[in-house]
């Protein structure tokens, strides 16, 4: 080793002596060398950055193998080396320079060593500072040579962080590990070697910083690097990555369902022959499978697979008294994955979008059966992206609206045709059922009117609560004021200031609700007060009561509704379920609601009219979907 530092040493210092011949100081041809080295080495800077612009420009489809592709190393490792071959990407090129750069440090330690041991001690002056001095020895004025090199270092690290292609890209840990480590290096060893190699790193972390800028000037990366995709991929990751809830993790604790997880995946798939599994978000959703799976168990022997994003959820509790049931607990970045390697006949969920975002169709499996099941009686092509539903199989259809919305998509963009099935609503069942078996209120009462808004933007709660209550509150009334769960949870300040500002009235005719553990105050109303939120629908379906809607801006996730040349049934039933105002007409708030209240029988005879229209099998909803899903496992077995 000493004899290789040896020889380079040897041939730095002919390029030394040329440079110090020109200069007639050590000092300046430190300098002059650093520079001649950085304009020798210019062929291979240009390559290394132009590697670098080739990973900047492969990161959006980098980002993008981890987004749809997310948990599944084997899968991503083998899409990134595809994309290296396919740019011809070097991951090895950022090392060189690196290299290069210690080879000329070893060499210049032992071309001052040479100059001192020839007795060039004076030579070496440059700047009152003596360049073969090391000044954790010295001291005195050369322990400004490790401070200014770490300066230095400082600088290019900034400047690489924001003018470096690819340096710019990564991560803030990254940034600030490289300058940490970058800036306590320099001050570190500038203590303990030659003033000569602090004023070379010095010189050449300066040169550096031109360099970049004049190789950016050179090779424009707006040029290599389509950066609104980078951005929008760079988006895409961080949503996928984020799915945890927003919970923070300790880096001293784990997650104390890990462990439950891993056991709960791993027992997914060691169990074959799965013949229908169930999706939940959380425990909430059971209702929308409840008289299903109730069905399946009395008509079939089919064992239930069912998977929730939920640690706590219901469906735990439940199979303990239903061994036919089968819950695994798989949290929603780990069910990306789970998908991906799905072996089942069918797959049932109420989360739409499959293959647009997260969750994918299983890759290892063809011929699963994805079915939707609705978990709302909206309109199907204004509360949901438009193409919310093409990857499905089958959908559990509510009613004849919902019907013709798909059909009439299907049939303008040429869409495979799905199997529609006309089901109903299985949680409208259980909220009539549990209705009808209420006692009636008492002739006499006072009237009950719920304020129950949405928690999307211009929602009654921040456009025209107080000029709602102003109208609506009376002696001979009792106003809830019930907010979105959403809202709490994204603006509780903003409520809690809201109740605040009534305070003195509540209990006067007015309460406000923000525990959503129980219903009750939702199906006892005489009247219901929104804009565009969904409980209408429930509110209107179970109890028969009417409805005054105030016309924010519209709910809808799908601005080219319209295309289809059908009205969704959101607006029809504004219509046909009470009566709407516009935000400039407040003022006739009470009249309205007076006149609502006045009239139930009417508004009732009206309403379930519309509910007999408008929804499949009313109070049989769980036997026809339970029905429709053995008929084809059935079938499928036949076949097979």
């Amino acid at each position: 080793m000493q004899t290789v530092i040896g020889w380079i040493g040897s041939v730095l210092s002919v390029v030394m002596d040329w440079c110090y011949h020109l200069c007639g100081n050590y000092g300046w041809a430190i300098i002059l060398f650093t520079l001649l080295s950085k304009v020798i080495l210019a062929p291979l800077s240009v390559w290394v950055h132009l590697n670098g612009l080739k990973m900047v420009k492969m990161m959006p489809e980098i980002n993008m193998l981890h987004v749809n592709h997310y948990g599944d190393k084997d899968a991503i490792a083998e899409g990134q080396a595809a994309l290296y071959k396919r740019e011809k990407y070097n991951p090895l090129a950022g090392i060189i320079p690196v290299v290069v750069q210690l080879i000329i440090l070893l060499g210049l330690v032992d071309v001052i060593r040479r100059l001192l041991s020839q007795g060039n001690g004076p030579e070496l002056m440059f700047l009152g500072l003596n360049l073969g001095h090391v000044p954790a020895e010295q001291g005195g004025l050369t322990l400004l040579v490790p401070l200014v090199a770490a300066l230095s270092a400082l600088v290019m690290c900034v400047t690489q962080n924001i003018a470096q292609p690819l340096q710019s890209e990564q991560g803030k840990v990254n940034q600030w590990t490289t300058l940490i480590i970058s800036v306590g290096l320099s001050l570190y060893l500038g203590f303990f070697v030659p003033a000569g190699i602090g004023l070379y790193w010095i010189a050449s972390n300066l040169f550096s910083v031109l360099q970049m800028y004049l190789l950016n000037w050179l090779i424009p990366p707006e040029k290599h690097v389509d950066y609104e995709a980078l951005e929008k991929s760079r988006a895409a990751l961080k949503e996928i990555e984020a799915l945890d809830g927003g919970k923070k993790k300790s880096l001293f604790t784990r997650d104390g369902n890990e462990k439950r997880e891993k056991a709960d995946y791993k027992r997914f798939f060691s169990i074959r022959n799965k013949h229908v599994v169930f999706y939940s978000e959380k425990s909430g959703f059971w209702k929308y499978y409840k008289d299903i799976i109730e069905e399946l168990l009395k008509r079939s022997n089919l064992r239930i697979h069912y998977i929730t994003n939920d640690p706590d959820d219901q469906i735990f509790e439940i199979a303990k008294k239903e061994p036919r049931i089968i819950p695994y607990y798989i949290g929603v970045k780990k069910l990306i994955t789970l998908m991906m390697k799905l072996d089942a006949d069918m797959f049932i969920m109420t989360t739409p979008d499959l293959e647009n975002y997260h969750f994918k169709r299983s890759y290892i499996r063809k011929d699963i059966e994805y079915v939707y099941a609705p978990h709302e009686t909206n309109s199907m092509i204004l509360g949901f992206g438009e193409d919310a539903f093409d990857h499905f199989d089958t959908m559990l259809i509510v009613g004849p609206t919902q019907m013709e919305e798909m059909r009439k998509r299907e049939e303008m963009f040429g869409l495979p045709k799905k199997n529609l099935v006309p089901c109903g609503f299985v949680l409208l069942d259980d909220l009539i059922a549990e209705q009808e078996n209420k006692p009636r209120k008492p002739a006499g009462s006072r009237k009950q009117i719920l304020i129950a808004p949405s928690w999307q933007e211009d929602n009654l709660l921040d456009s025209c609560i107080n000029e709602l209550l102003g109208q609506l509150m009376a002696p001979d009334r009792l106003i809830i004021v019930r907010p979105h769960p959403e809202y709490m949870k994204r603006y509780k300040p903003r409520m809690d200031a809201l109740i605040r500002q009534w305070e003195d009235r509540i209990g006067e005719g007015l309460r406000f609700e923000t525990d959503f553990s129980g219903n009750s105050s939702i199906y006892e109303s005489d009247l219901m007060v929104t804009d565009w939120s969904a409980i209408s629908n429930e509110y209107c379906y179970t109890t028969g009561r009417p409805v005054l809607y105030i016309n924010t801006k519209i709910k809808m996730k799908n601005p080219n509704w319209e295309k289809l040349g059908i009205t969704p049934i959101d607006f029809i039933q504004r219509e046909e379920w009470g009566r709407n105002l516009d935000k400039d007409q407040l003022d006739r708030v009470n009249e309205v609601a007076t006149e609502l209240l006045a009239h139930p029988e009417e508004w009732r005879e009206k309403i379930l009219k519309f509910r007999e229209e408008n929804i499949y099998n009313i109070g049989h909803c769980g036997q026809v979907t339970a029905d429709y899903i053995i008929s084809r496992l059935t079938d499928r077995q036949t076949k097979a």
